[in-house]
Parts: C-alpha cells; structure tokens; sequence
C-alpha cells in the first residue's frame, strides 16, 4: 500500500511539473535536499537548499516553456524512513528559438518521511548542451550562465 501512494504522489508531482507548478514540488522538499541535475551546461550542477531549487526550476522554465513530462516508469523500494523512487520519463518542450526539444531520463529520488532529500536528474546532457548553445544563438544569454549551485 505504501509503495501505490509514493507511485501516485510522484505522478501527481510531475504532472505539477507539466503545468509549470514547481512551487508545489518545492513544498516536498527538505530544507537539507541535495538536487543535481546532470551535465556541465547551465542548468547543470548541485543545489543544497529550497531556494536554489527554486532559482533552478524558475530558469529551466524560462529556457523551456510548456515543458511536459510522459512517465514511463515508477520503482518505489524502502519505507518511510528510507524511501528509494525511480522515474523513468520522457520530456518535451518548445524553448524560446521555436525547435523542438525532446529528452528521455531517470530521476532517482531519496525520500524520508515523505520529503525529499536527494533527487538526481540522469538524462542525455548532449541534447540539454546543444539547446543551451542554440538558445545563445539565439540571444537568450540565460543559457550560457554559469550553473545555480549552493
């Protein structure tokens, strides 16, 4: 039973994620989170608190408007104390120079008591670099800054 909750707590959270509502995820998080995002573009690196989390989705967002998330798969493994989540899924956006922008990967997801402590975003970063190049290209120099981290 415990299992079918956190599957159905995290499609909720990421069909949040889907409309643009991070601020909802963000209330799941733990003030002590470590979140890396992979790759050494600028939406990569690690982040340790809420606010930088914060500061890190309000850029994702404006490098890829209407991002949306297919999830394909949800593991869930642990208890409440020590809970594990994998999510496989696959995201799409349109960013700001009008391509298309198509990603598949896994998050890993540490939980404790129901609040996230360790989140890691595994994804192909070749795809996420090319779009943060062609989107300084196109003048949005937001996708060539330096990495938020904390």
């Amino acid at each position: 039973m415990y299992h079918w909750m956190v599957r159905r707590l995290v499609r909720r959270t990421f069909a949040a994620l889907s409309r643009g509502d991070y601020e909802s995820v963000l209330r799941g998080v733990s003030p002590s989170v470590t979140h890396t995002f992979s790759g050494t573009h600028t939406l990569g690196g690690t982040r340790h608190s809420v606010e930088g989390m914060r500061r890190w989705f309000q850029r994702l967002y404006r490098l890829s408007p209407g991002l949306t998330f297919e999830i394909k798969n949800i593991a869930v493994s642990g208890w409440p104390c020590d809970t594990t989540v994998a999510v496989e899924w696959v995201d799409r956006a349109t960013p700001a120079d009008g391509s298309a922008y198509v990603n598949e990967g896994v998050h890993v997801i540490k939980l404790r008591w129901g609040k996230v402590v360790y989140l890691h975003a595994y994804l192909d970063t070749q795809l996420t670099e090319a779009l943060c190049r062609r989107l300084v290209a196109f003048g949005l120099e937001e996708a060539g800054a330096p990495p938020i981290q904390d």
